[in-house]
C-alpha cells in the first residue's frame, strides 16, 4: 500500500540534530575536484580557487587545536557564496566542509535555528564552538527574530575562533532587503555582513543546461499508479500535504522525506498564500537534497507560484524551488512505473 507523507510526524531529538550536521545525501560525495566551472563564467573558477585557499588556511596544524587558541584569520572569518540558483554554491560549500578538519558542522539556516530551540542558546553555542567550521546553507531571512538569533550565534562562534561559510542568493548587506525595515533588524544585518568575505558566483542554472522544459503535469490516476508501482513511494493530496506542512517545523522536513523513493502529489494548483508557498519551498529543498523523484498532478510546476510571488521579496526562493522541482520531475519521468 502506498504511504503518505501526511501520516508521518518526525520528532528528532537534540542529539540527532547534532549528529545530522553533515551535508545531505545529494552532496555527500561532492568534492572540489568534481565541481566543473563553466568556462564562460570566470567567477566560478575564481570561487573554486578561493575556497580551496580558504580550506587550506584551516588545516589542523599539530592536531591539538582544542587545547590552544586558534590562529586568527587575516581577513573576515567567513566566506559568503552569493549567486543565482543552480550555479553550484551548495556543491562548493559541501566540498569545503569535506576538506575542513573535524569536528565541523553543515546545516541550513532553519536547521540551526531549530538546534538552538532544541538545545538552548548557551548549549548550542558550546556545541558549535568546538567545530573548526560551521557551514550555513540557504541563508535567506524570513523572520527578524531568527535574524537576531543567528547574528548573535555567529558572533559567539567568531569569538571562539570558529570559521564560517554560507550560501545565499542575496549579498549579506542586502539580506532582508524589501522585507523588513526595522532599525534593529538592519543593524543585525550589518553585523552579519562584517563576518563574511563575499565570493560572487555568476552563471546559468546548471540543472537545466541544454535540457528540455519540465515534463507536463501528470493526471491524478497516473501519479497514483506511478507511486503504487514503487517500493517506499508516497502519494499525497496537495492541499492535505500543505496543511500537514503547517503542523511540522520546516527543520523536520528532511526527516519527513527520509527513506522515500518517490513522491507523488495529486490535485496541485496555484498557491495564493505566501506562508503555504514558503513551506513548499522548504519541502522542495529537502526532496532535492535526497534526490527524491517528484510526480506532480494537477497544474504544471511552473504555475505553482503566482506572478506576484515571483516578482516579490522571495522571488529567488521561488525560482530556486521551481528549478529543483523541475529537476526532480525529470527524474520521475525517467522512472518506469511498471
Amino acid at each position: 500500500m502506498t504511504g503518505r507523507l501526511t501520516d508521518r510526524d518526525p520528532r528528532p531529538d537534540a542529539q540527532r540534530l547534532l549528529d545530522e550536521l553533515v551535508p545531505p545525501p545529494h552532496f555527500a560525495d561532492v568534492r572540489f575536484s568534481t565541481y566543473e566551472p563553466d568556462p564562460a563564467q570566470p567567477s566560478q573558477q575564481a570561487a573554486l580557487d578561493r575556497l580551496r585557499e580558504f580550506a587550506g588556511s584551516m588545516s589542523d596544524r599539530g592536531g591539538r587545536r582544542l587545547f590552544r587558541r586558534r590562529s586568527e584569520p587575516s581577513g573576515p572569518p567567513g566566506v559568503y557564496l552569493d549567486g543565482g540558483f543552480g550555479v553550484g554554491k551548495t556543491h562548493l560549500l559541501a566540498s569545503l566542509w569535506h576538506e575542513a578538519p573535524a569536528p565541523k558542522a553543515f546545516g541550513t539556516f532553519v536547521g540551526y535555528t531549530h538546534l538552538v530551540g532544541a538545545l538552548g542558546f548557551a548549549d548550542a553555542v558550546a556545541a558549535l564552538s568546538t567545530r573548526s567550521l560551521v557551514c550555513i546553507d540557504e541563508f535567506e531571512l524570513d523572520d527578524p527574530g531568527d535574524t537576531v538569533l543567528m547574528s548573535t550565534l555567529l558572533a559567539r562562534l567568531v569569538e571562539a575562533g570558529v570559521r564560517l561559510a554560507a550560501t545565499s542568493n542575496t549579498l549579506p548587506g542586502a539580506l532582508g532587503e524589501g522585507r523588513f525595515a526595522a532599525d534593529d533588524f538592519l543593524r543585525e544585518i550589518q553585523g552579519l555582513s562584517a563576518h563574511f568575505e563575499v565570493v560572487r558566483i555568476d552563471g546559468e542554472d546548471y540543472r537545466h543546461r541544454g535540457l528540455p522544459e519540465a515534463p507536463p503535469a501528470w493526471s491524478d490516476d497516473d501519479a497514483r499508479a506511478w507511486a503504487g508501482a514503487q517500493t517506499e513511494a508516497t502519494c499525497d493530496d496537495f492541499d492535505a500535504l500543505c496543511a500537514h506542512l503547517a503542523r511540522v517545523h520546516p527543520s523536520r522536513y528532511g526527516e519527513l522525506v527520509d527513506g522515500v523513493s518517490g513522491a507523488a502529489i495529486t490535485g496541485a494548483h496555484p498557491l495564493s498564500d505566501q506562508n503555504v508557498a514558503l513551506r513548499l519551498v522548504s519541502l522542495a529543498d529537502r526532496l532535492y537534497d535526497r534526490d527524491v523523484p517528484v510526480a506532480v498532478a494537477g497544474c504544471s510546476i511552473d504555475r505553482l507560484f503566482s506572478d506576484d510571488m515571483l516578482a516579490g521579496g522571495y522571488r529567488k526562493k521561488y525560482l530556486r524551488a521551481l528549478s529543483r522541482l523541475t529537476s526532480l520531475a525529470r527524474l520521475a519521468a525517467e522512472v518506469d512505473p511498471g
